[in-house]
């Protein structure tokens, strides 16, 4: 065995495994949600139907997704890997009560957290980004006035038996700005309207909410990045931007959905 197979076979390779790739679904959580707050635009989805065809298709964001795809899964595994061992070392149970006076709800239930979130997104995907991808979506028109944005035609297209794609194009004639996309957003609004997905999305957002605020701080921890000069700011950024703020506004997305639309 090599000394890098050693050194990422160890404990603390591991924890640098599960460090990084936990950083970097964190940068994928904001972009993510910068692109779901299209959902709050009064525009029949035209821009989350745009926003979905391009994370979908721009190669660049396609080779991200691919990463992280597997950063979902070696996350998964070695936090799977990481508990049964530190389960496994505890073999007189007091420690464990002793230790928590120390440490927060979060830090210790990180298992029960993590297997929530993993469950959603299990969920999620299937809900969502398999449905895009092999779903038979249908395909919706919008026309938008080039002198006037508020006035805008939405078509929904029927199935004609003929392959349709993603187009987008200036009609000079008729003074319009044509889009045609596929309609995910349709899906976002029904499956938005049932009460147990909303209420199962809210708790993954907490639960998401429990586990970054945790997370982030270990990974630069646990990197070594947490010197004391620069610990204030770490500790503020889990707290109430990956803690708070990107659980809430995720939470808030169903929520206006179900109340409001």
């Amino acid at each position: 065995m090599s000394s890098f197979t050693k050194a990422f076979s160890s404990t603390l390779g591991k924890k640098l495994i599960m460090s990084l790739t936990g950083l970097f679904l964190c940068l994928f959580l904001i972009v993510h949600l910068l692109g779901n707050l299209q959902l709050f635009k009064h525009d029949d989805g035209m821009a989350f139907n745009v926003y979905s065809h391009f994370m979908t298709h721009f190669p660049p964001i396609k080779i991200i997704s691919y990463l992280l795809y597997l950063s979902i899964v070696l996350h998964a595994i070695y936090a799977l890997i990481i508990t049964i061992r530190n389960n496994s070392a505890r073999r007189v149970r007091y420690a464990v009560y002793k230790g928590s006076a120390n440490s927060t709800w979060s830090s210790r239930n990180m298992g029960i957290l993590g297997t929530v979130l993993l469950i959603f997104i299990v969920v999620h995907m299937n809900n969502f980004w398999a449905e895009y991808h092999w779903g038979g979506l249908p395909f919706i028109k919008y026309e938008t006035s080039l002198t006037d944005p508020h006035d805008v035609k939405v078509t929904k297209l029927p199935y004609d038996g003929h392959q349709m794609s993603h187009t987008e194009y200036v009609d000079v004639q008729a003074g319009r700005q044509v889009v045609i996309a596929k309609d995910l957003n349709i899906i976002v609004m029904d499956l938005f309207k049932i009460w147990w997905y909303v209420a199962l999305y809210v708790v993954a957002m907490a639960a998401m909410g429990f586990h970054l605020y945790h997370g982030f701080q270990s990974g630069f921890q646990t990197l070594g990045w947490d010197h004391t000069k620069y610990k204030p700011i770490i500790d503020f950024v889990g707290l109430w931007v990956f803690g708070i703020i990107i659980p809430a506004v995720f939470a808030a997305m169903p929520l206006y959905v179900y109340f409001f639309k």
